[in-house]
C-alpha cells in the first residue's frame, strides 16, 4: 500500500513537472511576437535574421519525433510541446518569407524545404530500424544534441552581456522562461529515467542560472551607475 502511494505521488510530481515545462515553454514561444509586430508593421524583416526559427523548427520536430509513441511510449509530454513550438516556429517562418526581400524569401524556402527534407530522411530512417531500444536510443541522440546546440546558443549572448556590461540584448522575461522550462523538464526527465531529456535540460537549467545571475549584477551595476550625479563637484 505504501509503495502504490509513493508511486502515485511520483508519477504526480512527473506530470506535473512536465505540465509546468509546456506551460513556461509557451513563454518562449510567443516571445518572438514583438519582433514579428515590428516586421508587419514597417512591412520589411530589415536586418532580422530567420535562421533562428529555422533552426528551431528543426529542432522542435526531432524532439516532437522522440516523444511520440513510435519512439517513446512515455513522453506524451515531450510531444505536446514540441508541437506547438513546431506550430509556431512555422507561423514566424511564413511571415518571415512574405515580409522578406526576394533574395532572403527564396534562401528561407529553400532551407524550410531542406528542413522538411531532413526531417523525412530522420523519421524513415529510424522507422527502418526494427529493434525498438536502438530506434529509441538513435532518435534520443540527435534530440539530445539538437537540445544541447539550441541551449548553447545564448552563450554569444552572455558573452556580449559580459563585453558590454549591458543586459539590453537579454531580456529578463526571456531568460527567466528559459530557466523555468529548462529546469521543469529536468525534473520531468528525471523521473521519467530519460536521460535524453534530462541531461539537455540540466545544461539549459545551468545556463538559464548563469543567464539570470549575470541580469541581476549588470542590472544592479547599471541602476547604481545612474544615480551618480550628472555633474560632480571637487571643489
Amino acid at each position: 500500500m505504501v509503495l502504490i502511494g509513493q508511486y502515485t505521488v511520483f508519477l504526480v510530481a512527473k506530470f506535473a513537472s512536465g505540465i509546468a515545462g509546456n506551460v513556461f515553454a509557451f513563454g518562449l514561444f510567443v516571445s518572438p511576437m514583438h519582433t514579428f509586430k515590428r516586421i508587419i508593421r514597417n512591412g520589411s524583416t530589415e536586418e532580422f535574421s530567420g535562421l533562428p526559427y529555422i533552426y528551431a523548427l528543426l529542432n522542435c520536430m526531432i524532439s516532437m519525433w522522440y516523444g511520440s509513441p513510435l519512439i517513446s511510449t512515455d513522453n506524451i509530454l515531450i510531444l505536446t510541446v514540441n508541437s506547438v513550438g513546431a506550430v509556431f516556429q512555422l507561423a514566424y517562418i511564413a511571415l518571415f518569407i512574405i515580409y522578406a526581400e526576394k533574395p532572403k524569401k527564396v534562401w528561407m524556402m529553400g532551407l524550410l524545404v531542406a528542413v522538411f527534407g531532413l526531417f523525412a530522411i530522420i523519421v524513415g530512417g529510424s522507422l527502418q530500424i526494427t529493434d525498438l531500444f536502438l530506434r529509441r536510443t538513435i532518435v534520443g541522440l540527435l534530440s539530445c544534441f539538437s537540445l544541447i546546440s539550441m541551449f548553447a546558443s545564448p552563450l554569444f549572448i552572455i558573452k556580449l552581456v559580459i563585453r558590454t556590461k549591458s543586459v539590453e540584448f537579454m531580456p529578463f522575461y526571456l531568460s527567466l522562461s528559459t530557466f523555468l522550462m529548462s529546469t521543469s523538464f529536468l525534473l520531468y526527465g528525471i523521473f521519467n529515467y530519460d536521460p535524453y531529456v534530462y541531461v539537455p535540460n540540466g545544461i539549459g537549467t545551468i545556463l538559464g542560472i548563469v543567464q539570470l545571475a549575470l541580469y541581476c549584477h549588470y542590472n544592479r551595476s547599471s541602476k547604481e551607475e545612474s544615480r551618480e550625479p550628472l555633474i560632480i563637484s571637487y571643489a
